[in-house]
């Protein structure tokens, strides 16, 4: 038996949409608490058809073995860091 737990926290929201933009504000402030969230594997499904996943980030592979933190359905290049983050 493996010793990593998985952490499954239903949160509802209205539609796919929404709910991809909550998952991924929610997964960018939960990674910079802990090193152990791991935002790329981040899905959303409807209630009724949970086993139906629609994944919320890019993850693609990018050179120098970082992955693409941008939306799943991005038209820019893919990037290790969303441009808007950036604006600071």
């Amino acid at each position: 038996m493996t010793e990593r737990w998985v952490i499954h926290l239903p949160v509802t929201a209205p539609d796919l949409h929404r709910a991809r933009i909550f998952a991924r504000t929610a997964a960018r402030v939960l990674a910079r608490l802990s090193a152990r969230v791991e935002p790329g594997g981040v899905t959303v499904s409807a209630e009724d058809q949970q086993n139906v996943r629609h994944w919320v980030f890019c993850d693609r592979p990018l050179p120098g073995g970082a992955r693409c933190a941008l939306p799943v359905d991005h038209t820019a290049p893919c990037s290790r860091r969303a441009p808007w983050l950036d604006r600071r």
